[in-house]
């Protein structure tokens, strides 16, 4: 035991301690779960704009100056194939409609239909604008209120739909929780099937389950505290739940996987046991830990408050199954000891730490490394060549299911008053400007129509409503807001609902690449810290590229293309999600760097044992080869099963994180990675001399263990 290293001491600390440790993580997760069931109410629905852009600034000025009509402004489209504006019933309902948004505190101002703006001209549609009274989160909150209530004012053939920004979102979000919800009922079942089978016992299966619903209980907690200080998007309680069961199953697997081997292989006992699991198998899983909240933590150079609080709940999901896995988990073995492998299945090997059908793998790949490396090289690249023509937008009105509230009254909006209607441009400007900007306007060929010039209160400046001839998700839209800012006197601001969305595009687009450098960069520097080893850190960091573009290939023809879209459900809006390229990349580069560090630290510590080359490709393929296919079998279906229902979005999420993990883990670390291994041989480990001295000294060996032969077999 003197040869363990400081993590491995650690967690023969919490073996010895383990009522502290139970005691400790008991009170957190009481206190957490007080907290917990609150925060799905807490979390917000908006924050989908690009902090600082021009758009936002004219929200601001539009909801201080003139009346809260802003693109968080609501609108409630009233409409009948039968009546007209004038008629009592549809007057009727007019008047409901309006009665119930000014009764309500959310709503500043309540604007009536009017001629030549918001009643069409055949008299059948009419749109009543609330003017908001609260920021972008409460405005959405409040469309969650109002909609049961403005429902309720149809009747006698006149339908009424809450439609606008704040109404979209707030459909989005319902959407998308009881896609959630659907997605756990099923995932929890097939996880716990999935581990039963990888661990061959129920109690050892139970424990990932244990560390997953702690570390989550804790988040969701934090959350709530986070929600009281800032807006925190609902999005972050999702992929906070998605990362919290995937991590927590990755490390827990990995861990119980090398204790199991110890006791039972080893012959040593719990205590011990847990001490050489911590030293090798929890060391991986720190390092992976902190490659996980490395990557997640550049989306936070992302100006936009919806993407930094999604990165946040899952860091925090991350920080605290991390901190299961290395304070609750050893705790828990200590306890179990020879119990882990209670409710065994017949056919489980406790003790079987090396695996004898990824030694014959490992050992294929070693004798035939061209023909394998080529078949995943080639697989690869030739799934990554789509990305080249990969188009990206925000989010249309597909997004929302058909027949709900705001798709519904934004294709009333199209029909009646003009494809762009729903995307109109709201510009603020001086008022001694106006005339000069209402003549631009209405000269630019991409605007259908603009509305005359509304003086704010105290008369310095106007409001211009201007209607585009282009569907707002179009390139041809975004051409318009283009040219419109360039041609206005320059002292004229472009906003609105639409506007707001191609600023947030056109700052993930120049962030994209900041934020991909910083992660590979950060994601070498911590590979190399780990492995000691440059060219075989560089070529982790290399086949995780490979991978992810391998990803994003199959994400192009499933989205872009809409290929399968019948089958799984959803309708292509022909590009993918403009987050997708920043925040998608990030989370599939740490889901990939999960599986390099356990691989190559396994190998390493083979590498350390033996100097054998063969030894550590072998040996570290036969060590963590059903690791990594068992955790990437979870994952797989953790995510498959998020994208089974719902909006578009989530699908998109679960589909290409799925995609990504099945590619990652069977081509790349199963494949590619041990065929580099054998074609770099001693040159994999080398260090430069020079390096050796300023790298801190990091070692996934354990003394305590015998040296295995260089024969690849032990």
């Amino acid at each position: 035991m003197s040869a363990l290293g400081p993590i491995g001491r650690a967690g023969v600390w919490m073996a010895d301690h383990r009522r502290v440790v139970f005691t400790t993580w008991g009170i957190l997760l009481l206190v957490a779960a007080i907290f917990a069931p609150r925060v799905e109410h807490a979390l917000s629905g908006a924050g989908w704009e690009a902090t600082g852009s021009e758009s936002v600034a004219v929200r601001d000025a539009v909801d201080s100056d003139f009346g809260g009509q802003s693109s968080y402004a609501i609108q409630v489209v009233v409409h009948s194939d039968s009546a007209t504006y004038g008629d009592p019933a549809f007057d009727q309902t007019v008047e409901q409609v309006a009665s119930t948004l000014k009764s309500d505190d959310a709503v500043s101002t309540v604007a009536l239909p009017q001629e030549g703006a918001t009643i069409s001209a055949d008299g059948h549609t009419a749109v009543v604008q609330a003017g908001a009274a609260k920021n972008p989160n409460e405005m959405v909150a409040a469309a969650d209120d109002l909609r049961p209530q403005l429902e309720q004012a149809a009747g006698d053939g006149v339908d009424v739909a809450l439609t606008g920004a704040s109404g979209m979102w707030s459909d989005f979000n319902t959407a998308n929780r009881e896609a959630m919800l659907k997605s756990e009922v099923i995932s929890w079942p097939v996880t716990l099937a999935i581990l039963v089978l990888a661990f061959g016992s129920l109690v050892a299966a139970g424990l990932p389950l244990v560390l997953t619903i702690s570390g989550l209980l804790a988040a969701a907690g934090s959350l709530w505290a986070a929600s009281q200080l800032l807006d925190v998007s609902i999005w972050a309680m999702n992929f906070a739940l998605m990362f919290a069961l995937a991590l927590g199953i990755d490390y827990a697997l990995f861990i119980v996987h090398r204790f199991r081997g110890a006791l039972f292989g080893s012959g040593l006992d719990a205590r011990e046991a847990t001490g050489v699991a911590m030293d090798t198998a929890g060391k991986a899983v720190m390092f992976s830990g902190l490659t996980v909240l490395i990557s997640l933590s550049a989306v936070m150079l992302v100006p936009s408050p919806a993407f930094r609080s999604m990165s946040l709940g899952i860091m925090l999901s991350v920080i605290f199954v991390l901190a299961a896995s290395m304070t609750l988990l050893p705790a828990l073995l200590g306890k179990l000891g020879p119990k882990v492998d209670r409710l065994a299945l017949p056919w489980a090997h406790s003790g079987e730490h090396r695996s004898p059908a990824f030694a014959r793998w490992g050992e294929r790949l070693w004798r035939h490394p061209f023909i394998y490396g080529s078949i995943a090289l080639v697989a690869l690249i030739g799934l990554t060549i789509p990305v080249l023509r990969l188009d990206t937008g925000m989010p249309s009105i597909k997004v929302v299911p058909e027949g709900d509230s705001s798709r519904t009254g934004y294709a009333l909006i199209q029909d009646a008053f003009g494809t762009g209607a729903p995307g109109t441009m709201q510009i603020v400007a001086p008022a001694d400007e106006a005339n000069a900007v209402e003549r631009d306007a209405a000269a630019d060929p991409g605007i259908a129509q603009v509305m005359p010039a509304q003086p704010s209160a105290d008369g310095k400046s106007v409001l211009i409503v201007a209607v585009p001839t282009d569907d707002p998700s179009s390139d041809a839209a975004a051409a318009t807001i283009d040219r419109l800012r360039s041609e206005l006197p320059a002292a004229a601001l472009v906003g609105g609902a639409a506007t707001e969305n191609h600023d947030l595009e056109a700052t993930l687009k120049d962030k994209a690449p900041l934020v991909i450098g910083v992660v590979l960069l950060l994601g070498f520097v911590l590979l190399l810290v780990a492995l000691q080893a440059p060219l075989i850190a560089a070529a982790g960091v290399l086949t995780n590229l490979l991978a992810t573009g391998a990803a994003f290939g199959v994400a192009t023809w499933l989205f872009q293309d809409g290929v399968l879209s019948g089958p799984l459900g959803f309708e292509s809006q022909g590009f993918l999600d403009a987050w997708a390229p920043v925040f998608f990349f990030a989370m599939i580069f740490a889901i990939s760097m999960d599986y390099t560090v356990f691989l190559l630290s396994s190998a390493r510590e083979h590498w350390e044992r033996s100097g054998d080359p063969r030894e550590a490709m072998v040996g570290g393929l036969a060590h963590s080869g059903r690791v990594i296919f068992a955790a990437a079998g979870v994952m797989v279906a953790v995510f498959f099963t998020f994208a089974l229902s719902g909006p578009l979005p989530p699908k998109e999420m679960g589909l290409i994180l799925g995609v990504a993990v099945l590619l990652d883990a069977f081509l790349v670390r199963l494949l590619l990675v041990p065929v580099l291994l054998r074609l770099m041989g001693k040159a994999a480990w080398a260090l430069p001399r020079g390096l050796d001295r300023i790298l801190p000294d990091v070692s996934f060996g354990h003394g305590g263990e015998p040296t295995a032969p260089n024969t690849g077999v032990e």
